[in-house]
């Protein structure tokens, strides 16, 4: 009688990091015996929490704290927890001046640094914070680029300011400004905005880019339930953070890793809830590099379709009233996805960090009332019955421009262009009156490659004041903040100074586009526009930042995502 077939042993579970605590090199451990690790710590799996540092800005305040509960976790769930920092920039304290540069170029570099330091100490996983804009995406990116095991975990948002009994956020910050600025409203109320708009830690309590990422993140399985609406402040927070370990421990029992869970289908699930929630522009620009960086074919035409096909059914600021506050009060980002599961509009079918599919995340999650007044709409009631987010592609905007319509009544615009090469010069020129309705406002000279690409919320919340808003359209070769609302174009690629012929465009030029058609036309022939080019003298790129010099050295358009370039020697 043979003896009974025996199952084969389990794969380590430490499978990159005991390359150094087991391995050859011996003498590297005596930096482990300094750590306090004992010899059998050295077959525990080793995590690295990406802990984005910024002390000077609200949304990333917290994130000592945050990654101090995930370190608890982790040991509690059997591994090795080690916080390291990344860069970090507020997109809000950098807007309206130069190092609004920085902003894009940190989500790249965050993304350098996790991989720099996951891969060089041999980490067995990566759990990203996402506290700001940049952070979760620079994480997600490095995730994909390595593909050992992790995942991202929300910040959590801001707790809403409050003014005269009414809950205000950043929106209301700008957007007070604006009107103090054309006179609407005094100066004095619009300060007494800013003083309270803010209360402590957390990041934008809105459904702008932090928290757009953030929900996307769920939707494509990236994150846990919850994480994007448990607030910043509160025993959620809290318990979500020191619950993850386990989740970690199950990704890595699982083998479980980012290029297994970011498929095609679940970047399409992210797209989606993008499109459902309102959300930003900036989370396009986000989903293609993480597209790239996973290897996935997934680009603006399939963006575009989406977009076409996806009603909004959540009334978020800056698109309605509601906070992510008001979700979490509601069930949470859960109740968003079973609606949208429920709508057809997601694939439950994809597999999560849980362990899990998308669906069986949402068996059990309970809905509350659905209607046409509610915070969530149905399906045959929706705020709008395609995104408020549209993709066109024309002769001004051959690689494509998104374009974020909330205010917009009809799906055509056509107008004539009033052209600027800086931010404050279009807020000066809507305050003096020189922006008038039936413009379309050309902002360049400010793509990745040129700029670093700002957000110019400043120019966008210029123009939403009753007199403009959706009565004016907006075009640019860089970003705008998530917390605008308008008519505005945006990531016009290629840029003006990749020879975009945006940066042809000559005040009084004829500009339409239709959202329906997916076109963007600028009524200039072919022949004119060369001989514009032929006419327009060499402009020379210099910055005086060594990282924008080398960010724009190696980042593609905007159509990519704004990637860093494969390079060859």
């Amino acid at each position: 009688m043979s003896d009974p077939v025996s199952s084969p042993p389990a794969a380590p579970l430490n499978r990159n990091s005991r390359e150094l605590t087991r391995g050859w090199q011996k003498g590297v451990t005596a930096f482990y015996y300094g750590l306090g690790m004992s010899d059998a710590d050295f077959d525990r799996p080793q995590v690295g929490v990406g802990t984005p540092l910024l002390d000077g800005n609200l949304c990333n305040l917290h994130a000592h704290q945050l990654a101090g509960w995930v370190r608890e976790g982790c040991e509690a769930a059997g591994l090795l927890a080690f916080a390291f920092g990344t860069p970090a920039v507020s997109d809000n304290i950098s807007q309206g001046h130069s190092g609004g540069r920085a902003s894009l170029p940190s989500r790249n570099a965050i993304a350098n640094a996790a991989e720099m330091v996951c891969s060089a100490h041999r980490y067995d996983g990566l759990i990203g914070l996402h506290c700001c804009d940049k952070n979760g995406p620079g994480f997600a990116m490095a995730l994909a680029r390595l593909n050992d095991h992790g995942l991202i975990v929300s910040g959590g948002s801001i707790l809403p300011g409050n003014h005269c009994g009414r809950n205000t956020t950043i929106l209301d910050v700008y957007d007070c400004q604006a009107k103090a600025q054309q006179g609407a409203m005094s100066q004095e109320e619009a300060d007494q905005v800013i003083r309270t708009a803010c209360p402590g830690a957390g990041g934008c309590g809105i459904n702008a880019s932090f928290n757009t990422w953030a929900v996307a993140c769920e939707a494509m399985g990236l994150s846990v339930p919850y994480s994007a609406s448990n607030p910043a402040v509160g025993p959620e927070k809290e318990a979500e953070c020191k619950a993850v370990g386990a989740v970690m421990a199950n990704l890595l029992r699982l083998d479980l890793r980012p290029r297994d869970i970011l498929t095609k289908a679940a970047l399409e699930n992210g797209m989606r809830s993008l499109c459902a929630s309102g959300g930003s522009t900036n989370g396009v620009l986000h989903l293609l590099a993480l597209a790239a960086e996973a290897g996935v074919d997934f680009t603006l035409k399939d963006v575009q379709r989406i977009c076409r096909e996806t009603p909004v059914l959540a009334a978020f600021a800056p698109r309605g009233a509601g906070t992510m506050l008001d979700l979490h009060k509601l069930g949470g980002t859960p109740v968003l996805l079973k609606h949208m599961l429920n709508c057809g509009l997601l694939d439950g079918d994809c597999v999560t960090v849980t362990g899990k599919t998308l669906a069986e995340n949402h068996a059990d999650v309970e809905l509350p009332a659905v209607g046409p007044d509610e915070f969530l709409r149905p399906p045959e009631a929706p705020l709008n019955a395609a995104a408020d987010l549209q993709i066109c592609f024309g002769n001004l905007a051959p690689g494509g421009v998104v374009f974020k319509v909330s205010s917009l009544k009809e799906p055509r615009f056509r107008g004539r262009a009033l052209v600027f090469e800086e931010a404050k010069a279009v807020a000066d020129a809507a305050a003096a009156g020189k922006v008038t309705p039936g413009t379309v406002v050309v902002l360049r000279g400010l793509g990745p490659v040129a700029a670093g690409m700002p957000e110019v919320l400043v120019a966008s919340a210029a123009l939403s004041t009753p007199e403009l808003d959706g009565k004016v359209a907006f075009l640019s070769d860089t970003r705008v903040s998530g917390v605008s609302h308008g008519a505005i174009g945006v990531h016009c690629a290629p840029e003006a100074a990749a020879g975009g012929p945006i940066g042809l465009v000559e005040d009084g030029d004829e500009i339409a586009f239709d959202l329906t058609a997916g076109t963007l036309t600028w009524t200039v022939s072919d022949e004119e526009a060369a001989r514009r080019r032929a006419a327009l003298p060499p402009k020379p790129i210099t910055h005086d930042r060594r990282y924008l010099a080398e960010f724009a050295a190696t980042v593609s358009g905007a159509d990519r995502g704004c990637v860093g370039k494969p390079l060859t020697f």
